[in-house]
């Protein structure tokens, strides 16, 4: 970030997409999301995955699987890998237009900040890769850390190849 003092960085494709407004909204089983503690482990990427599958597949949602599973991958490795908290918490939220957002949360302020590799570099990509798959990403500081999100348009929605 620059030398700004803002609480929320976002991070917007280059068109003009409406931002996903999230409320409250019943969903299967009449949840609005669903949260989850996570020990801050590289094993807690697959549990990650498995819940974000299971919740979009109870919302019929399964279109979404693939990328929210790649989406939560990658943000469950920078906090493992870039932070030294003992856990982290992970949610799934459910827009009121269909909508997705994941989010994970943890003690560290420090802001991810996404990263241009060189050629052939073997990490530095997941966040260009959550902005190549979302609609929307972003990083909000909390007191006593951050949450970095990510939002998934409902499907059949414009997207950035249109």
């Amino acid at each position: 970030m620059s030398g700004k003092n803002v609480a929320t960085e976002r991070h917007e494709p280059q068109l003009d997409l409406t931002a996903i407004a999230f409320v409250a909204r019943t969903g299967a089983a009449g949840a609005i999301g669903r949260a989850e503690t996570l020990e801050c482990l590289p094993s807690a990427a697959g549990r990650a995955r498995r819940l974000v599958a299971d919740v979009l597949r109870a919302w019929d949602l399964d279109e979404l699987c693939g990328d929210a599973r790649q989406i939560v991958t990658e943000l469950v490795a920078n906090v493992v890998t870039h932070t030294t908290c003992p856990s982290f918490r992970l949610d799934v939220r459910r827009a009121a237009d269909g909508g997705v957002r994941i989010e994970v949360s943890d003690g560290s302020r420090t802001t991810p900040v996404p990263r241009r590799p060189a050629d052939g570099a073997e990490s530095g990509r997941g966040l260009l890769l959550i902005e190549a798959l979302g609609s929307r990403w972003g990083c909000d500081r909390r007191r006593g850390g951050k949450t970095v999100w990510a939002e998934l348009a409902a499907p059949g929605e414009e997207t950035c190849d249109g």
